[in-house]
Order: C-alpha cells, then structure tokens, then sequence
C-alpha cells in the first residue's frame, strides 16, 4: 500500500522510447513540472503526450517538445507555445486537436473502463467528418488527415464517436496527498490532473505536501488511491516554484 518514492528520478526509471503519457495541467497551473523534467533526464524519445496543451516555451511539457522528445500530441490547443507551433507546421510533430470536453472525458472514460462514448461536440465540423491536418508534409501539404468519425442520432439529435484513451503512464501534481496515493488538489490546479491519472497505467504524483494515511478526511479526497502507483514528495522550494503563465497587473 505504501507507494512513496524517493525520487522522480525512481518513480520514472523504467521508462521507454516511444511510450504514452497523459500529462496533467492547464496552461502552467497544477503542472507536475519535476516530473516532467525527470522524464526529459530518462532521455526517452518518441514520446506520445496527452495534455490539454503542450506547457510554453521553456516551462513543462515545452521543455520536452524543445528537446524534440515527443513525436505526438493529444490535447485541445496550441497556446502561446511558438515552438509547439513551428513543429506541428513544419511536419516534425503530429498533433490531434480535440474539443476540450471531449477531451477531458475520453481521458475520464480510459480510467472508468468505457471503451467509447457519443457526444454532440464536433457534430458537423471536421472534428467529425475528417481531414484535420494531423501532421504536415514540408512542402506545406497535409501529409496525414483525421479520419472520419461514426455519427449516430439520438432522439433527432446527431452525436459522434469518441474512444476512450488509456495511456503507458500519466503525470499529475497534487497539493497534497499520503503514501496510499490518495490525492488533494488545489482550486484550479485540479483541471485535468484527476482525468489523466485515472486514464494511465502506472501514475506518478508529484505532491506539494505528503502526509500519512489516514491524515486525509475522506470527504476532501478528490482522486482515490486506486488510481495511483507511485508518489513523490517535492520539497518546499520545487512546491513554491509555480510560473505564471500570462502576468497581468492594473494600476494602482
């Protein structure tokens, strides 16, 4: 039951070239950034992410993108992340955009067990039809399309298939969390952190603050332990180390 590792370094020393991983975090809120940068230490390439965005340039997930570490994004935009940009345009990176919701609950349904599900989202645009450029040939051209999805109506209203995603591993940061994985999130850190750890196989947290069992009201628990293989304890300065995204002050 006692999941606690030492290190980010241990909790992700088995990882491979080419594995999956859905990544929590929305902009740089609630990132689990020392994992990411232990990940980018295992020199793995090949990397398939799953995350609504891919970090910015020089922070979380961009870190790894820079490094030219991930062959493929699943998530629900690009951002402010010109290199993320410049990659999927030139052809080095595939990248799957998908709605937001949609995303949040094919991650949301790997973890539940549900193979796929229909949503009106996307109903009449290329999200359902196809031919959304995936990746991009260097001459510009659409090397590789979406495919079509199934569409089916449901009392007179059209909805599309969607399947589930189940990742290798996912990587999620907590504000505080015990040895038996359970886990608290903190306002909007929360985000997709709780979909993406339910969506991998083996779930690394990082957390701001480790307690021991039985220290967490269950009532406040917002991702069960069941979800969680392994956790890791940051010490005070990698917690307080939080980006801002965009800073924005008024006068006084």
């Amino acid at each position: 039951m006692d999941k606690f590792v030492a290190t980010a370094g241990e909790a992700l020393a088995d990882v491979a070239d080419g594995q999956s991983f859905a990544v929590g975090g929305f902009g740089l809120s609630g990132v689990p950034e020392v994992l990411i940068d232990a990940l980018y230490a295992t020199g793995a390439r090949g990397l398939a992410v799953v995350s609504n965005n891919c970090g910015v340039d020089g922070r979380g997930l961009g870190v790894l993108l820079a490094a030219g570490r991930i062959g493929r994004v699943t998530g629900s935009y690009i951002g402010d992340n010109k290199e993320f940009a410049r990659q999927y345009l030139a052809g080095e990176l595939e990248v799957e955009l998908t709605p937001q919701g949609t995303l949040a609950e094919r991650l949301r349904a790997g973890g539940s067990g549900i193979p796929a599900f229909y949503t009106p989202a996307g109903v009449g645009t290329q999200a359902a039809e196809g031919g959304l450029p995936w990746r991009y040939a260097p001459d510009g051209s659409v090397a590789v399309a979406s495919p079509p999805k199934e569409v089916r109506a449901f009392h007179g209203v059209d909805h599309v298939l969607e399947h589930a995603i189940t990742t290798d591993y996912a990587l999620v940061r907590a504000a505080r969390g015990d040895r038996h994985g359970n886990l608290v999130f903190h306002r909007a850190a929360r985000n997709f952190n709780p979909l993406a750890a339910m969506a991998g196989r083996i779930t690394v947290a990082e957390v701001e603050e480790l307690v021991e069992p039985g220290r967490l009201d269950p009532d406040e628990v917002h991702l069960p332990g069941i979800f969680v293989q392994r956790v890791v304890a940051l010490t005070p300065q990698q917690a307080a180390d939080k980006g801002i995204e965009k800073r924005t002050v008024r006068e006084r």
